[in-house]
């Protein structure tokens, strides 16, 4: 019963993690006013037909703090990586020099930085959400082991277990989504 137990933790910790990793790349979605590649890390391009991730069709680089530059390897990709940034929806409008895209990012409101904050506490709430999710879901695992003659001690063990998890993944939402509100309303 101890190796089904182990399997549940680890099955649980392995949700959790996987919410954590999208918890944060929709953060990394959310621009802080400051220019950084990880900006277009979700837009897709058009490649001779097939969506392509923009880092496997270009050079992604910031020139400062208010410009990002994606240089193509080839000259063709230039209006189809334009189109992938527009449609991308970030709300960036890419300039062409002929040579490769400039993207400037405009300063954010004090105004825009508050629902920008508003946002981020959103997605550290789904995130949350998944997290109590996955949280039921070890509970009705361990019931079934229950079920299976796993004793009422362990039981209450494992269901006590899982609750330490639970508040250790919430408390890294928590450290996370910090990180990103100071981000966000640092000028």
């Amino acid at each position: 019963m101890i190796e089904e137990l182990n399997m549940v933790y680890d099955e649980f910790k392995g949700a959790n993690s996987k919410t954590i990793n999208h918890f944060e790349v929709e953060l990394s979605k959310i621009r802080a006013g400051k220019a950084s590649p990880a900006m277009l890390q979700t837009v897709m391009v058009d490649y001779y037909g097939s969506p392509t991730p923009l880092s496997q069709v270009a050079n992604v680089n910031t020139m400062d703090a208010r410009t990002i530059t994606v240089q193509p390897w080839e000259k063709a990709m230039l209006d189809p990586i334009m189109k992938g940034i527009i449609n991308s929806n970030l709300g960036f409008a890419p300039q062409s020099n002929g040579e490769s895209v400039l993207i400037s990012v405009p300063p954010l409101t004090e105004e825009r930085r508050k629902e920008l904050v508003k946002k981020a506490k959103a997605e550290g709430e789904n995130a949350k959400v998944g997290i109590r999710n996955n949280r039921k879901e070890a509970l009705d695992m361990i019931k079934s082991l229950k079920a299976d003659g796993l004793s009422e001690d362990m039981t209450k063990d494992a269901e006590g277990q899982v609750q330490t998890i639970t508040n250790s993944f919430s408390a890294k939402i928590e450290e996370v989504l910090v990180v990103k509100e100071k981000e966000i309303l640092t000028i």
